[in-house]
Order: structure tokens, then C-alpha cells, then sequence
């Protein structure tokens, strides 16, 4: 079983790693923020086509699944 200096070690080194991040992070954004924010429109106009992708994924294949397996779904009879 953990001692609980062990433990609370563990937990401080924790809270020192998030808050490294979260520096780094605001470093990156406030240094790079016209790097980022220009890339946005073409992040917009790429995601048009994935949505796309993957949310219109499976249109009609159930209907040609259902009448190989004899199964009565989405009959018209």
C-alpha cells in the first residue's frame, strides 16, 4: 500500500505538471495567435468535407445487407 507522503508527493508533482501546461499553452497561444487564427478559415472549408465523410457514412447500406440476409426490415410487401 502507498505511504501517504508518497501519495501526497505523487499528488504535487501532479499539480505542478498541469500547471506547466497550462503555461506552455497561453505561451504558445499569445506567440503564435496569428499563426492559428489565420489557418482557421481553411480548418472550416476542411471539415466541410469530413463531416461530410463521416456523417453520411452508411446512406443505403442497410437495405442491401437486409436482402442478403433474409431479413423482412424495409421490405415493401
Amino acid at each position: 500500500m502507498a505511504d501517504p507522503q508518497e501519495t501526497k508527493h505523487l499528488s504535487r508533482g501532479r499539480w505542478v505538471f498541469y500547471g506547466f501546461l497550462a503555461v506552455a499553452g497561453f505561451l504558445l497561444f499569445t506567440e503564435h495567435r496569428a499563426h492559428m487564427l489565420g489557418i482557421l478559415p481553411y480548418l472550416f472549408l476542411l471539415a466541410c468535407p469530413l463531416m461530410h465523410m463521416f456523417m453520411h457514412r452508411g446512406h443505403g447500406i442497410h437495405d442491401g445487407h437486409a436482402h442478403h440476409h433474409g431479413s423482412s426490415e424495409g421490405d415493401p410487401k
